[in-house]
């Protein structure tokens, strides 16, 4: 056995002394409440310190604490409930799935609550989601500008590299945008901004205030205190030494919103994705920004003692109601974006029933099988689901669209909340969306644009194009899904097919003229970079994290972004979904190939190339090639038809592109359980987030949105049409039998750790892979 399996299984057990910590009424961010004054490090010390346990030589040499040993440690119904007890999961209870998965990250506590990067009491918490993207950094960063200048009290940004680019005026923008309407307010806002750029000071002071002349410097760009005078800022430094990077990136707004991203802010050719969550997670969130920052914060952040939890949800307004038609679709495209109504195509490129002998395709609509079953759209009822069935339960019928084209659908879907009366528009959007084009808040409405603006995308002048050089600000979500859905959209005067609006989007400020090679797509398949959900109460979210570790070994593996990870190949039962751009942490791919062997249908889409020089360096876990290569030789002939392995190919292409072209590359991270739970944030399958980067991701419970990521990722990308690996050699052909251009191969030669070195050089820089 091995050192990843050695620990015993009595460790799987979540003692009372947990149980007491994750009830309590204690946190950081309560005794803050208290003491805003104080240092939050101070505060951790004072509630967590005498429950780290003494760590000896074994328990570092054991690595990964036994999550990957036999099936037959299937956890009791008395665990489960255990687990449930450690958390606060509002009106849905979790999943069976998400308990044993929380379960084992809870487990990791065990040892120093701190692995936890958030304190226990907050660790399980319940929240909506009703945005996703899923596109280009300027997607992200305009959602994040609109964000902060809507802010009313505070901003606090984190991201691991701060990079002055067309990205970061984005968000300069929307700082300097938050201090005009602060004025008109009569107002002072806090800002709070924190980042990773290596500095020998990091050596004594892991954790370092950044001068004004450093930040305003041209190399950062913030805006000069006296270009903001209504807004208190202050911007950290923060690295562990020597490699526990500071890797988090997400926004905390006026502890209300939260934003969780696999973006940096810098300029590069990267596919992310980003949600926006609110509700009582968003404590959760806030909890763990003040552990990062550690510090005293100068001033206090205003909210200190207004919990996101008693501040109810405020995402889910008439405007954000108008996005849908009524089967289904985004408004102003054909895209079904409600779950209810999604029938999940050839999601990740195989096309057997499992059913019936074959490979399981998730998502795949079984005509033989009762469309209205609950259990056959989503998997595992949660109590909720029971209570409260999906909308998708009346006859099939007839719907007119807005467009004028008629759509066969199962019943209409009430998802909208009491104060939008039968999920209708007010009464403004009501007369502007029957016209079948994009929505656009009420307010906008009401003012609109007076003339034609100078950046108008194909030929609408009423949706200018927000830029980082023409910044368009709107008042809500709905209003920013339609501004992003038309920029993406073909040309009206026919000058601009659909898929060239999409090359236009991904070359935005990095590869302008590249050229596209793939063809049309068809209705319904078109790009969607901005996916609303639509309105739903709360499911329970798990913040599943890491703390940083600094020396250069593989010992700290025990924390629960890891155990969630494994425990999720684990207990799958039929398929796991991994986007990253790199994969080769030790213990991970162990847990892939018992998963394939089991019967669980494993895919992974994984970046070409991705970052290849420094993770030749010894000890790195070696090139994705190489470890696709290595997996599929692993597997028995029935396993590897279980591994369905991917190499990224951008939206309009028609073959991967090494990353180091730096034309069209894939930074998302992200795992899909059975369909139904869903891992999202900032940690990839690489050794760096493996073992040492601090990382900030969540687990939902959530099958429908579980379903849109699904929808989302197929329609955004062309990973499933062109990118698959054979089977038999883990490698990548085209059709006439030509491995990518400049790929490396699976043999990376004898002194590949030069490049390695090369690639480590970059990395710090902040111009390589991260």
């Amino acid at each position: 056995m091995s050192k990843h399996h050695s620990k015993s299984a009595h460790q799987h057990h979540i003692s009372d002394r947990l149980v007491e910590l994750c009830t309590s009424n204690e946190s950081v961010s309560s005794l803050l409440a208290a003491f805003p004054s104080r240092e939050p490090g101070d505060v951790w010390e004072e509630l967590y310190d005498d429950h780290v346990k003494p760590k000896s030589s074994d328990d570092e040499a054991d690595g990964v604490d036994g999550f990957q040993v036999a099936r037959q440690n299937e956890l009791s119904r008395d665990e489960l409930k255990r687990a449930a007890k450690c958390g606060n999961w509002g009106p849905t209870q979790p999943s069976d799935l998400f308990l044993k998965i929380y379960h084992d990250a809870l487990c990791t506590l065990e040892e120093n609550p701190l692995h936890a990067m958030v304190s226990p009491s907050l660790m399980g918490s319940c929240g909506v989601v009703p945005l996703t993207i899923i596109s280009v950094i300027p997607d992200i960063v305009r959602h994040m500008s609109n964000v902060i200048a809507r802010a009313e009290r505070e901003v606090f940004l984190a991201t691991n590299y701060w990079q002055d680019s067309v990205a970061s005026k984005f968000l300069t923008n929307g700082i300097r945008e938050l201090d005009q309407r602060a004025a008109k307010r009569g107002v002072r806002v806090v800002v709070k901004i924190l980042y990773d750029r290596g500095s020998p000071r990091q050596l004594v002071e892991p954790h370092y205030l950044v001068s004004e002349k450093t930040f305003t410097g041209k190399n950062v760009n913030l805006p000069h205190p006296s270009e903001i005078p209504n807004v208190d800022m202050q911007v950290m430094n923060y690295h562990t030494p020597i490699v526990g990077t500071f890797h988090s990136k997400y926004m905390i707004v006026d502890r209300k919103i939260a934003l969780l991203q696999s973006n940096n802010i810098q300029d590069n050719d990267n596919l992310e994705m980003m949600i926006h969550l609110e509700g009582p997670i968003v404590d959760s969130f806030y909890d763990m920004a003040l552990l990062s920052w550690n510090k005293k914060l100068e001033p206090p952040l205003p909210s200190y003692n207004s919990p996101a939890a008693q501040g109810g949800v405020t995402c889910f307004g008439k405007s954000f109601a108008s996005l849908f038609e009524s089967d289904g679709t985004l408004k102003g495209s054909s895209v079904v974006v409600d779950p209810a109504r999604i029938q999940l195509k050839e999601a990740f490129g195989n096309s057997l029933n499992h059913r019936n002998g074959g490979v399981y395709k998730p998502g795949a609509v079984d005509s033989s099988a009762e469309l209205t079953s609950s259990d056959e759209l989503t998997g595992p009822s949660t109590t909720q689901g029971s209570t409260h069935p999906h909308p998708l339960r009346a006859a099939t019928h007839s719907t007119t669209r807005s467009n004028g084209s008629t759509t066969t659908t199962a019943g209409q879907a009430n998802h909208y909340r009491s104060d939008t009366p039968n999920g209708a528009a007010d009464r403004p959007a009501e007369n502007y969306l029957s016209k079948g084009e994009q929505a656009i808040s009420s307010s906008r409405l009401q003012e609109p644009i007076p003339s034609p603006p100078a950046n108008s995308i194909n030929g609408d002048t009423s949706l200018p194009e927000h830029t980082a050089n023409d910044p368009h600000y709107d008042d809500d979500i709905a209003g920013e899904v339609a501004r992003v859905q038309n920029a993406v959209s073909p040309s009206k005067s026919g000058q601009e097919t659909r898929m060239q609006a999409v090359s236009r989007l991904l070359n935005h400020t990095v590869n302008k003229g590249f050229p596209g090679t793939a063809p049309e797509c068809p209705p319904g398949d078109e790009m969607t970079p901005y996916i609303p959900h639509p309105v739903h109460e709360p499911f329970p979210i798990a913040l599943v994290n890491r703390s940083p570790y600094g020396l250069p070994t593989h010992k700290a593996v025990s924390n629960p972004q890891n155990a969630a990870w494994l425990s999720a190949l684990r207990y799958a039962t039929r398929s796991v979904f991994i986007q990253s751009p790199t994969l080769n942490a030790e213990p991970l791919i162990p847990a892939i190939r018992e998963a394939c062997e089991r019967g669980v249908d494993v895919y992974c889409y994984i970046c070409l190339g991705y970052n290849d020089a420094g993770e030749l360096l010894p000890h790195q876990g070696g090139h994705n090639e190489m470890v696709a290569h290595n997996l599929y030789k692993s597997l028995s002939a029935a396993a590897r038809e279980r591994l369905h392995y991917f190499w990224y190919v951008a939206k309009d292409q028609t073959k991967p592109l090494l990353q180091a072209s730096k034309k069209r590359s894939c930074h998302i991270k992200l795992m899909i359980v059975d369909e139904h739970v869903g891992i999202m944030g900032n940690g990839n399958q690489d050794t760096q987030s493996w073992f040492h980067s601090q990382e900030i991701n969540v687990m939902l419970d959530s099958a429908d949105i579980c379903r849109s990521w699904i929808d989302g990722i197929r329609r955004n990308q062309n990973t499933h049409v062109y990118g698959a690996l054979d089977k038999n050699e883990g490698i990548w052909r085209d059709g006439k039998g030509k491995e990518a251009d400049g790929a490396v191969g699976v043999d990376p030669g004898r002194f590949s750790w030069l490049k390695g070195m090369a690639g480590a050089v970059r990395r710090v820089k902040g111009t390589g892979g991260f």
